[in-house]
């Protein structure tokens, strides 16, 4: 077990905060697979403080959901220490962390999070300023570098750990990088050599076995699980049984699957109303489906969607056709 300040995690296995994905329903339901710490999808610095409904609707949190990191990004500290308040005040999350890894233009532009990853001294005063503005545990999201010949990541934790951080996630991509090539698990061992602070692991966690290969390999506290756990929850059940016991549990029937789709699908219409709910949806029922043979047309179908109930019958029927074939071939 780890602790990131006084907020205590019953494992070591943490959900990624995935832009577009992490909202409160698919947050609750890695949760009840056994996600020690789950994390929100990153809200603006700017955003929060202007008030916009759909950022204030991104701060909902449920409390089955906790131990819940919150994270917010930007690339000015007035506001980035502002939104911090706001999120510590107004809001149950446990943790409030700092984006300094993503890739994306739009955000990196506005000097917001990868960005950060140039300037050590930046991550320092950033960091600090925050910290000495809120009662709630500081920590900070990042990837090893910008590029390949800019890749401060044992720098840049420490500036974290100095300024008051209580715990550092490291991508093992620099910001050139996005999401192709290979993680470097190296750089994790060698911020965790350079930190007291808890360093939690990310990329290429593909399946139980490479969280505890990630976990020896690099001596972190912690796995973050992203892509991975897409449409596939159990990859969290799964990665927390493995690496407290060492057994592998069975993947998932497809009957599984389309019922937890139709639970996630129910709490993103409660959360979303069911119009957004539904196209949200397309793109999760897909990933539920990944790996199913004989997919390919009911996701096609999928993508055309327009009701619950449209949705969920397709969902139906494909589960049914796909175990009457089970039972021919038994």
């Amino acid at each position: 077990m780890f602790k990131i300040g006084d907020i205590q995690l019953k494992n070591r296995v943490v959900l990624a905060p995935m832009a577009g994905v992490c909202n409160s329903a698919f947050r609750l339901t890695v949760k009840e697979f056994g996600a020690g710490l789950v994390c929100a999808e990153m809200v603006s610095d700017k955003a929060i403080l202007y008030k916009n409904a759909k950022t204030m609707d991104m701060l909902y949190i449920d409390e089955r959901e906790k131990p819940l990191s919150l994270q917010i990004f930007g690339g000015e500290k007035e506001t980035l220490v502002e939104a911090a308040k706001f999120v510590d005040n107004n809001t149950t999350a446990d943790i409030i962390d700092i984006n300094m890894g993503c890739p994306v233009p739009k955000i990196t532009k506005c000097d917001a999070g990868a960005k950060w990853l140039l300037d050590p001294n930046k991550i320092y005063d950033m960091v600090a300023a925050v910290v000495d503005a809120v009662k709630k545990p500081v920590t900070v999201k990042m990837r090893m570098g910008w590029d390949e010949e800019h890749i401060y990541a044992v720098e840049n934790a420490q500036a974290v750990e100095r300024a008051g951080g209580k715990a550092v996630a490291l991508h093992g991509r620099t910001r050139v990088q996005m999401y192709e090539g290979e993680a470097n698990w190296d750089i994790i061992r060698e911020v965790k050599q350079a930190v007291n602070i808890p360093v939690i692991g990310n990329g290429d966690v593909k399946t139980p076995q490479d969280a505890k290969r990630m976990l020896d390999e690099t001596g972190a506290d912690g796995v973050m699980i992203g892509r991975a756990a897409l449409g596939n929850p159990w990859m969290i059940y799964r990665t927390v049984k493995y690496l407290e016991t060492g057994e592998l549990i069975e993947e998932p029937t497809v009957r599984e699957k389309i019922d937890v789709c139709k639970l996630h699908l129910e709490r993103l219409i409660n959360l979303k109303g069911e119009h957004i709910a539904v196209r949200e949806m397309r793109k999760h029922a897909a990933w539920y489906l990944k790996g199913i043979r004989g997919n390919a047309k009911v996701r096609n179908a999928i993508n055309n969607c327009e009701t619950k109930e449209e949705l969920v019958s397709l969902l139906e029927r494909f589960a049914s056709e796909v175990e009457e074939k089970e039972r021919q071939s038994a």
